[in-house]
């Protein structure tokens, strides 16, 4: 049950406040050094962010999703490093937990996920099955009461940092309809369970990421998410579908910080005495920036609305995300475009927002991968005649 207007209006507020006193003018130092502040991941984990959506039972906010977007509209507006700090524990991580994990599963671990004690981290990406889960080659069988677990995972977020891995793995071979993806409750500790070194990345410094290996890595029968081995594929695949309106609003807010410098640039700076902003070609890049903006919340908002009341979880996320990723895209590049020299150079925002900004086309499913889940579930739908 989400909270009610008045209160996630307040919660709307504290983090406007927060991303934008606190952490915009520490974007510089959190970019260089390639972490996020301590004083500024205590602060998040006191105003509740490691749980925002994670039910209140829980210890969580509760959020739905039409209120996680919102926030994340907020959240876009600086560094995505920051996010990305508690994004796996309310998002593609946690809800698999909350979506389909057991009583005893949630009582161990949901509370010290919402309180940020835990850091969760999905572990679905390999080499060789990124946007396509079934193409996993992580293998889990069965050994008396427990499961082991051999494979390699790539691109992990927070790997460096988890105390928990959400892992997915093959039990046995797909069949038409059984992908045979079972997902495991894996804590970092767990013998044979490896992270690689941090990897070095074009953009996003601070939010980090890793290869993590398993090699004879043994789990109890109870760390099987959800008792079976058919919840697995479901889980991905719902955690996506939603993680995917939180990228694109994430998407938006970036869209209005780049918009934002841009005008603001305009505005300030001349060219032969004349701020750069009367000029037409110039005010048109701003109005091409504005128009992708405005439509992009738009879309994460209704697409959203699907979401929580069920009338669509698979198109409309794919397309909120296809559309608000590749917008935000265009967007940075007129907002480097508007600044001229000044915007290739490093420490002005819009030149990091410009290599940010690029990941969120290819993590949670590659824009190609939402076409072919948009368009083929338009043919579908029409050959079902649903």
């Amino acid at each position: 049950m989400s909270v009610s207007a008045e209160d996630f209006d307040l919660v709307r507020r504290q983090v406007r406040e927060f991303v934008r006193d606190k952490v915009v003018p520490r974007e510089i130092e959190i970019m260089r050094e390639d972490r996020i502040p301590d004083d500024l991941r205590a602060a998040a984990a006191d105003m509740g962010l490691f749980g925002y959506a994670i039910p209140a039972e829980w210890g969580g906010l509760g959020l739905d999703l039409t209120q996680d977007v919102e926030l994340a509209m907020e959240l876009g507006y600086t560094t995505l490093s920051l996010r990305s700090m508690f994004g796996t524990n309310n998002g593609i991580a946690g809800q698999v937990l909350v979506g389909f994990g057991t009583d005893a599963q949630k009582s161990r671990w949901l509370e010290r996920i919402a309180a940020g004690d835990v850091v969760a981290s999905f572990a679905l990406t390999e080499p060789g099955a990124g946007s396509n889960p079934a193409g996993l080659r992580t293998r889990a069988r069965r050994d008396g009461d427990s499961w082991v677990i051999d494979g390699r995972k790539q691109f992990i977020t927070n790997a460096p940092i988890a105390d928990l891995f959400v892992v997915f793995a093959r039990t046995s071979e797909p069949q038409p309809k059984n992908p045979g993806i079972a997902v495991f409750l894996v804590p970092a500790a767990t013998p044979g369970l490896t992270v690689g070194p941090k990897d070095a990345k074009m953009g996003q410094e601070g939010a980090w990421t890793a290869d993590v290996l398993l090699d004879n890595v043994r789990v109890p029968a109870d760390a099987l998410v959800g008792g079976d081995e058919a919840a697995g594929y479901r889980a991905a695949m719902t955690s996506l579908a939603r993680g995917r309106v939180h990228i694109a609003a994430l998407a938006v807010g970036t869209a209005q910080r780049a918009l934002d410098e841009s005008v603001a640039y305009a505005t300030t700076n001349t060219q032969g005495g004349t701020p750069i902003g009367e000029f037409q070609l110039v005010q048109a890049m701003l109005a091409d920036q504005q128009t992708g903006v405005l439509a992009g919340r738009a879309m994460v908002r209704q697409a959203a609305q699907a979401y929580v009341t069920g009338e669509d979880r698979r198109i409309a996320p794919s397309a909120a995300k296809l559309f608000c990723t590749e917008m935000v895209g265009t967007v940075a590049d007129l907002a480097v475009q508007v600044h001229g020299g000044a915007g290739y150079m490093r420490d002005i925002p819009v030149e990091r927002i410009y290599r940010d900004v690029r990941l969120l086309r290819l993590y949670e499913g590659t824009s190609e991968i939402q076409r072919l889940i948009i368009g083929g579930g338009l043919v579908r739908q029409a050959t079902s005649g649903s």
